[in-house]
């Protein structure tokens, strides 16, 4: 294993100290924890809903990376593939209240979901009024090592991002969990991988796939598919993930957003050939694309591999994604 790191129990406080140094215009540590929160000059002044996600390190630029005017209001990084611990999501929920309450965006993994729960009920037993809600747009798989229902995945970072919008224009907070949960319910993600993640403290693939291998379904913890299939042209690829994903839209009108993820280890120029077969291929198909974005977002450390992310989106949710924010990832 070759990783440029000091010591394997270091890695996530040095990433976090290397991150907030390199960025400190737009986020801040909160002492003694791994999470960051907002450090712009309007968060101090500006009253709206704080916003509050996090989970398990590996999958950079999420969480941390989208903290900033516009998107989250502070994130916590647990250790790599494991949730973030409740006392930790409570100190984030305590820096962004700002008396109008918090909202928590979850990934539906077991651990994350009892941790933010918890923190949750600590929040509550300090008057601070919080909502949380639950990403599960991972349509691979019912269920997994790590989850009960199915995963939360790239589709996050869209949530975020409408909720954030959503938040910096004012909504109150039940109207905020409303709507993400809504976005939640219209957000459906596949992915594939060519090779595993290494996790630094294994030090081996998570699992083995020949050279001419690849295998559908995969989630961002090295969790197993539902098919392993020789490698195919990325034209073939991209039918694969589209005809499962918009067999879940019963309604195929109106606009879509879209959204191609490298794994952590895809060269960009394969993100944007795949994203010219998806694009294509939709456009084919008189499906209506109103936002699409392609890069690295929701990474499995060094998994070689691809996920493709759609949304059926209303006008008001594809002008939430294009809004400009202050973020080190978007």
């Amino acid at each position: 294993m070759k990783k440029i790191i000091n010591k394997t129990e270091d890695i996530v406080p040095e990433m976090i100290s290397g991150l907030v140094k390199a960025n400190s215009d737009l986020v801040k540590q909160i002492d003694g924890t791994t999470a960051v929160v907002r450090n712009d000059s309007k968060f101090a002044e500006e009253k709206q809903v704080g916003v509050v996600s996090g989970g398990g390190s590996g999958h950079e630029p999420l969480h941390a990376g989208y903290v900033g005017d516009g998107m989250l209001s502070a994130a916590v990084a647990g250790e790599v593939f494991t949730s973030p611990t409740p006392d930790q999501i409570y100190e984030a929920i305590k820096a962004v209240d700002h008396g109008l309450g918090v909202l928590l965006i979850v990934k539906n993994y077991s651990g994350d979901v009892m941790n933010f729960d918890m923190a949750k009920e600590m929040a509550e037993a300090d008057d601070i009024k919080i909502k949380s809600i639950v990403v599960d747009d991972d349509i691979s798989v019912e269920n997994s090592e790590f989850t009960q229902g199915k995963r939360g995945v790239a589709g996050t970072v869209l949530v975020e991002k409408i909720v954030g919008a959503a938040a910096r224009l004012g909504m109150n907070l039940d109207d905020l969990a409303a709507l993400g949960q809504k976005v939640i319910d219209s957000t459906k993600t596949v992915g594939i991988a060519l090779h595993a993640a290494t996790v630094p403290a294994v030090g081996h693939p998570g699992f083995e796939l020949g050279d001419d291998e690849i295998e559908y379904g995969i989630g961002i913890h090295n969790e197993r598919g539902y098919s392993v299939e020789k490698i195919q042209p990325s034209k073939e690829l991209a039918h694969e993930l589209i005809k499962k994903i918009m067999g879940e839209f019963p309604d195929q009108t109106g606009n879509f957003a879209v959204l191609i993820n490298g794994m952590g280890a895809t060269p960009l120029m394969e993100q944007y050939i795949f994203a010219n077969d998806v694009l294509n291929e939709l456009a084919a198909d008189n499906i209506s694309v109103g936002f699409s974005k392609v890069g690295n977002q929701v990474t499995s450390l060094d998994m070689q591999g691809i996920s493709l992310t759609i949304m059926k989106a209303d006008d008001d949710w594809i002008k939430m994604l294009k809004e400009p924010v202050a973020t080190i990832g978007w």
